[in-house]
């Protein structure tokens, strides 16, 4: 038997304000978002924004349906689209945020979404930055897949 130790290291902004300005834009991006998304179930609109490596944003939102789980989280509505207009750029940081009740809320990636940003960093051999809207306006920024999916899936193309 051996033990093993899992370290997860993050950084934890205390507002936007602390952000660099690239990772605040990108935040902003997934706040408008949330104005698109499809959620008369939960209620619960989530926005997220993908920078790629050529500096473009994609943008997209949660679209839920009444024969759940025929919807589509927010973060891989944007990674499938971005995949589907620029094949040949990885991404390189995804912003989400939700929204309900009238104000921005916590929100961070499901775990099929956790699974399909781990195929990117797969597919394009770089590491994603996650930055997830917490309560009280605080912001974590997450290097790599692996601290938000540890033991995800592995497939040898």
């Amino acid at each position: 038997m051996k033990e093993k130790e899992l370290v997860i290291n993050y950084v934890e902004y205390d507002s936007m304000d602390e952000m660099p300005a690239a990772e605040r834009e990108l935040m902003e991006q997934a706040m408008k978002a949330t104005a698109t998304a499809y959620a008369p179930y939960s209620r619960f609109h989530v926005g997220a924004a993908v920078r790629l490596a050529d500096g473009t944003v994609v943008t997209g939102s949660n679209q839920e349906n009444i024969a759940y789980p025929s919807g589509l989280c927010a973060e891989r509505v944007a990674l499938f689209s971005a995949s589907a207009q620029k094949p040949d750029q990885a991404v390189e940081m995804l912003a989400v945020v939700g929204y309900t009740e009238g104000e921005y809320c916590e929100a961070s990636p499901c775990g099929a979404c956790r699974q399909v940003m781990a195929e990117y960093e797969s597919r394009y051999a770089n590491t994603i930055t996650v930055l997830c809207y917490l309560s009280g306006g605080r912001i974590r920024r997450i290097t790599g897949v692996k601290s938000l999916l540890p033991f995800g899936f592995d497939a040898e193309l």
